[in-house]
């Protein structure tokens, strides 16, 4: 039985680690012994103590001075390469890197002379140049790399050892969704999970809130409510009484369980969603939801049947399509119901088999 060494940059509670939690969980059920190399302060902290699993941990964080988040992301490289590298003389090891960002483990690994498989879930094309030499990076040095997307995939220019695979959710967090189409109708709250960065749509969420002042709107937002005061006085952003904004969360279950429709409003100008987790979160609450017209996260949707695609600054369209959602119940339980049936065929299970075949 192989050792996977998995390496995953920043442990938070955004998608990529939530992927990597089940598929580590699912990798242990089947016997792999495992060591993750990681950050503390997340939901892979939840980890601790499964047997098989040996946890590394250093302190890391996420901080908006350019000059300093360099030094720590270069401090976090060295400090992993070497990490990798210790592997050089231990049979069956599988490095397995977690999103473009440890490039560190992963060219310790490769001199370790290790196969290296990269879960790549971003789309290096719309970000910056780094995330692009990254990239071109991991094309070079991979065995193999997964993809979350078809749309994510057509960016590579390699074509050998690229699969697609689908990302899925925690048989733990779908446990904690009650799907309940007549509740859900009645609700009228509309809900977005997101995070503080412009092109997310926190702006437009909240623009589209104070002028549909007869629903209710909840966002999430994966940063510290010291960081969201301060966004929000830095633009002269007063929510109204029908928005609450609640900082980062470690179960966003109860969030959909009081929804009636979840709304991803990434800004396709500046960047796309290669996946979309949060759409099939609230699939699994069997919620519909309004998504960007491109990216894996449009793959996942079909206009009338699960939910909508519409450009995200669009807000006329976009609050034309919630009132016609929740106004009319005959179309809100299709959605519902589709959008349900939608998300089983995202099984954990299908993942972590894909997985472990590659690995």
């Amino acid at each position: 039985m192989k050792k996977i060494v998995c390496f995953h940059l920043f442990n938070d509670y955004s998608g990529s680690p939530q992927v990597l939690r089940t598929v580590i969980d699912g990798l242990l059920e089947k016997g792999y012994h495992i060591d993750l190399v990681t950050s503390r302060g997340g939901v892979l902290d939840e980890l601790k103590g499964k047997e098989n699993l040996q946890l590394i941990q250093y302190n890391y964080k996420f901080v908006r001075n350019a000059a300093i988040r360099a030094l720590l992301y270069t401090w976090v490289q060295i400090r992993t390469f070497f990490i990798a590298l210790s592997y050089i003389f231990k049979k069956n090891t599988v490095i397995y890197i977690n999103t473009i960002l440890p490039i560190g483990a992963a060219f310790g690994g490769f001199i370790a002379g290790k196969k290296i498989v990269y879960h790549y879930h971003e789309n290096a094309k719309a970000k910056s140049t780094a995330y692009r030499i990254l990239a071109k990076f991991m094309q070079l040095i991979a065995s193999d790399i997964i993809c979350v997307s078809q749309y994510q995939r057509s960016f590579l220019r390699r074509k050998k050892r690229v699969h697609i695979v689908p990302n899925a959710l925690q048989k733990k967090f779908t446990l904690k969704l009650k799907p309940d189409t007549d509740r859900a109708f009645e609700e009228k709250r509309v809900l977005m999970l997101g995070s503080l960065k412009s092109y997310k749509g926190t702006e437009e969420f909240i623009t589209i809130a104070r002028r549909m002042n007869r629903y209710n709107f909840e966002l999430v937002i994966n940063d510290s409510q010291e960081n969201i005061d301060k966004y929000l006085k830095a633009r002269n952003i007063t929510p109204t009484r029908n928005i609450t904004i609640h900082p980062r969360q470690d179960d966003v279950a109860p969030f959909y369980n009081r929804a009636s429709l979840v709304l991803n409003l990434t800004n396709k100008r500046f960047a796309i969603e290669t996946f979309g987790l949060t759409a099939l979160e609230a699939m699994a609450a069997g919620l519909p939801v309004i998504v960007p017209t491109v990216g894996g996260i449009a793959e996942m949707v079909e206009d009338g049947e699960n939910g909508y695609k519409i450009d995200s600054t669009d807000c006329a369209e976009i609050e034309r399509c919630i009132e016609n959602i929740l106004c009319n119940k005959d179309i809100f339980v299709n959605l519902s119901n589709n959008a349900l049936e939608k998300s089983r065929m995202y099984f954990p299970e299908l993942l972590i088999d894909n997985i472990a075949n590659i690995l």
